[in-house]
């Protein structure tokens, strides 16, 4: 559990009335920078807060799970606000489509309880990056994969991502900034790289991610298909907990949210 998870009930003062409500979205992330209300960019949450006051005609303040950087993608993100409206969910479903760009989706919602926070009750995540590994670039694929070139070998990849599996502090792989770096201890529960055809689908679970912690995997995975890396080194790496040790952080268009997990009583209102 989080150390941060008791700081749960703080937004809960004064709302006994308010529903809190679950909503899963998906979106293409190409056009937007990030998630995140930024100053001078349009995100994901910006247009999503739009399109949601419209309908039920109420400033709320949206809580989400993560950020995610400019250009990458979800399948599922989780956010939950708290409001007033009585409009049920399968109606604000329906609603927030019509409003929403074609980019974005509102694919699931619900009501849940009062302690339910999407970031903070949230126990693990899965991502999945995704390379286009043909020397002909895909043009339906655009924004969507990193298109790389040069023959990759999916099983020495999958033999070397099964390295990360397990607890570790991964300050090698992550960028720093003024984010929370007090514990960089995640634990990666699953690591799996496959191929169909042309697409390489890499596939990573774990309780927790650092900052760009994904993409500098991959980028350091496509370091061990170069050679400049050997498989046997990913532990050392890991252990020098030095950032230069590792590969280049990979670009992010290839980069997708892809489930957020919960326990089922989160949901019990």
């Amino acid at each position: 559990m989080r150390s941060d998870y008791k700081f749960l009930d703080v937004n809960n003062l004064g709302n006994d009335k308010k529903r809190n409500i679950f909503i899963a979205i998906s979106y293409n992330g190409s056009k937007y920078h990030g998630w995140q209300v930024q100053k001078n960019a349009v995100t994901v949450q910006e247009v999503f807060q739009s399109a949601l006051e419209k309908i039920i005609n109420e400033t709320v303040c949206i809580k989400g799970c993560s950020r995610t950087d400019t250009g990458v993608h979800a399948n599922m993100y989780v956010l939950n606000f708290k409001t007033n409206s009585r409009i049920n969910c399968e109606n604000l479903i329906y609603a927030l489509n019509h409003f929403l760009p074609n980019d974005i989706s509102a694919i699931e919602c619900k009501e849940v309880s009062k302690n339910f926070h999407a970031r903070y009750s949230c126990k693990g995540k899965e991502y999945i990056y995704k390379i286009w590994n043909n020397r002909i670039r895909n043009p339906f694929l655009d924004g969507m994969v990193l298109h790389y070139w040069y023959k990759l070998d999916e099983k020495i990849l999958d033999e070397s991502a099964k390295k990360f599996i397990g607890k570790h502090d991964f300050t090698s792989f992550a960028t720093l900034d003024n984010r929370d770096t007090e514990n960089m201890e995640r634990t990666i529960y699953d690591f799996n790289i496959t191929r169909k055809n042309d697409m390489i689908e890499i596939k990573v679970s774990a309780d927790g991610f650092l900052y760009n912690m994904v993409r500098i995997m991959v980028g350091t995975l496509l370091r061990v298909a170069q050679g400049k890396i050997k498989k046997e080194d990913i532990l050392g790496i890991i252990n020098a907990q030095d950032r230069s040790k590792a590969g280049p952080t990979a670009p992010p268009c290839g980069l997708y949210l892809n489930k957020v997990f919960y326990d089922e009583t989160d949901f019990e209102k």
